[in-house]
């Protein structure tokens, strides 16, 4: 099994999932909101908080038009440059080490998505326990390198990464001195639909890649988050808000407070539905074995007669033979008067 823990949390099929809240932008350039933030995921009852440290000029080129313009007619943020997009949804360096006290003070692990080799610097002063790498990095080689030289664990969303550049990242994070590797699968749309999840590559990449494997969930709701236990993620990451209404650059796919509770509350109960293949009655199962069908004595019987379908029923409770005898006890005689309602036994014909 492996073995893996980020801060003082153990990772792994032998623990509940590591639910993670991602912030983004969703503070809306407001540190007090980004703090009520921090408290309304710690209420959720979250394991940790996710940033993501970058600046406009660290992720592109002040430029208005051509490629760098969003014009997609399906997104979110259509109609502005990547420039101006991440200047209005990038977390201020300056905030990171409230943010990051005010988690430790609600015991949440907190950390972030660093989307160059500054930000690494920068959040190594920070002391953070581990590193994301978002989906739309996961094939920056010197990025990878970079985070993992640290030897702290890597948390990397698949997105639309192929095996083979999925390859590339893992050899890469894991010779520059990376151990512990959790792949998220992902879908690198906003919002993202169950139909495109595709949870079924989730065992698929623990094998090809001998690591933990969790969800960067972009869909609505808590479903998926649910399903994705089942097929082995032990790690589950969502956006998350105070409130959709109140905007934010990814306001429209984040979880609120009270869906990231419940999130909380089932991929807890789906870990435990797990348990082990088993057959037969648990011992919580023990006491309504009584409440099985067994073979009964329906009218009163005497002496020297015959048992029949009349005088013999399969019923509840189940303290009588099972009913597999019923066709062999049928023709047999009783050996001694047996009232109606006694269960039947080998002793009685």
């Amino acid at each position: 099994m492996i073995k893996l823990k980020i801060g003082n949390r153990q990772i792994g099929k032998g623990y509940k999932p590591f639910i993670i809240a991602e912030m983004s932008g969703n503070h809306n350039q407001s540190l007090e909101k980004a703090l009520q933030i921090v408290e309304a995921a710690a209420e959720a009852g979250v394991d940790a908080l996710k940033l993501q440290t970058y600046t406009a000029d660290t992720m592109t080129l002040d430029i208005n038009k051509g490629e760098f313009f969003i014009n997609n007619p399906d997104s979110l943020w259509k109609g502005k440059s990547y420039y101006d997009l991440y200047k209005e949804a990038y977390t201020p360096w300056e905030w990171h080490e409230a943010i990051f006290k005010r988690c430790r003070e609600l015991g949440l692990i907190a950390f972030s998505s660093p989307f160059d080799e500054t930000a690494v610097d920068f959040l190594e002063k920070l002391d953070v326990p581990c590193y994301k790498i978002a989906s739309f990095e996961n094939t920056d080689i010197p990025l990878i390198e970079k985070a993992a030289s640290t030897g702290k664990p890597l948390i990397i969303s698949t997105g639309m990464a192929t095996v083979a550049e999925l390859d590339e990242t893992v050899w890469a994070a894991r010779q520059a001195g990376c151990k512990d590797i959790i792949l998220l699968k992902c879908t690198s749309t906003y919002p993202a639909s169950p139909e495109n999840s595709n949870l079924l590559t989730l065992p698929h990449i623990r094998e090809l890649f001998q690591c933990e494997v969790g969800l960067s969930d972009h869909t609505m709701g808590i479903g998926v988050g649910v399903a994705s236990v089942v097929l082995g993620a032990t790690v589950i990451e969502k956006h998350f808000t105070t409130s959709r209404a109140e905007g934010g650059t990814d306001a429209a796919f984040s979880m609120e407070p009270d869906e990231m509770k419940a999130l909380v509350t089932e991929t807890e109960k789906a870990w435990k539905s797990l348990g082990a293949i088993s057959y037969g009655p648990t011992k919580a199962e023990q006491a309504s074995l009584k409440d099985r069908r067994s073979l009964y004595v329906a009218e009163d019987i005497c002496a020297g007669e015959i048992l029949t379908k009349e005088n013999i029923r399969a019923i509840r409770p189940g303290f009588g033979l099972a009913p597999k005898h019923f066709k062999n006890v049928l023709g047999k005689k009783a050996k001694v008067d047996i009232k109606k309602g006694t269960p039947l036994s080998w002793e009685l014909f």
